[in-house]
């Protein structure tokens, strides 16, 4: 399948959409589609450096501000809060399986 660039199939959506207010919802959908791949991106990020760390003391002080991006991404519904407690709780056992 070809991937287009987001302009594109918003164009695509634009020309579709037959009344003003359809028209401003594909916008505002794309902005928040956007919005929200940067926000699960960004946070995927920091999980991943988190997990990379290998002293306590630093994965300790790291942890909370990650533990915040993912319940930020559950409270905006761009997770499951299920997922986010698990993804909360296997970080957590990482960290303190450290030595």
């Amino acid at each position: 399948m070809i991937e287009y660039p987001a302009t594109f199939a918003l164009q695509k959506f634009l020309e579709m959409a037959n009344h003003k207010a359809t028209k401003k919802d594909v916008r505002q959908a794309a902005k928040r589609r956007d919005r929200n791949r940067y926000y699960g991106k960004t946070t995927r990020n920091a999980i991943r450096d988190l997990k990379v760390i290998t002293e306590k003391k630093a994965a300790g002080e790291t942890i909370p501000a990650v533990e915040g991006m993912i319940d930020k991404l559950a409270k905006r519904g761009i997770i499951h809060k299920n997922k986010a407690a698990n993804l909360k709780s296997k970080l957590a056992k990482r960290v303190n399986a450290l030595a």
